[in-house]
């Protein structure tokens, strides 16, 4: 880890890339040890349809931030695995709109548990010194910077 801190910020995206990898390896390590079938890349859709009952394939593409693609191609794997079922939309038949099946709604009810125990891990994380407390913060921050200038754009202005 040396190696990434001494070289300062050109290793941002790195970094951020390997923490992610290794909070996802250890959530779905928890998800296996306590022999659940579900995969840390379905939370998003599985948390947005704990709270509602039906979503549509573009309210989860805009809500994620994700291209309609990604958020189409996620959906078909979850409905391959039978936790998700896809139905026209009653007010415009060109709209999909999905919610758990049975068998999603049960597998809802297996994560939870772990959630509000991942929700309990990462709080103390973020509590363990003075820099983690703003570590949120300071990500919604950044990423309202590159929503206002995108990192293309800031690295090309200093280019000759």
């Amino acid at each position: 880890m040396a190696f990434y801190q001494q070289s300062g910020v050109l290793f941002f995206g790195s970094r951020l890339r390997r923490i992610s990898e290794s909070f996802l390896a250890d959530v779905n390590l928890v998800y296996k040890k306590h022999q659940i079938r579900f995969d840390a890349a379905w939370f998003p859709v599985f948390f947005m349809l704990s709270q509602k009952d039906s979503v549509s394939i573009r309210d989860i593409s805009e809500e994620l931030e994700v291209s309609h693609s990604a958020a189409s191609q996620l959906i078909s794997k979850l409905q391959e695995k039978g936790l998700i079922k896809s139905t026209a939309d009653k007010a415009d038949g060109r709209k999909k709109t999905v919610a758990l099946t049975t068998k999603g709604q049960k597998l809802l009810k297996q994560v939870q548990p772990i959630w509000t125990a991942m929700q309990k891990a990462m709080e103390e994380l973020l509590e363990e010194s003075e820099h983690t407390v703003n570590l949120m913060k300071a990500i919604t921050e950044t990423e309202a910077s590159f929503g206002k200038t995108s990192i293309f754009n800031r690295i090309e202005k200093h280019l000759p």
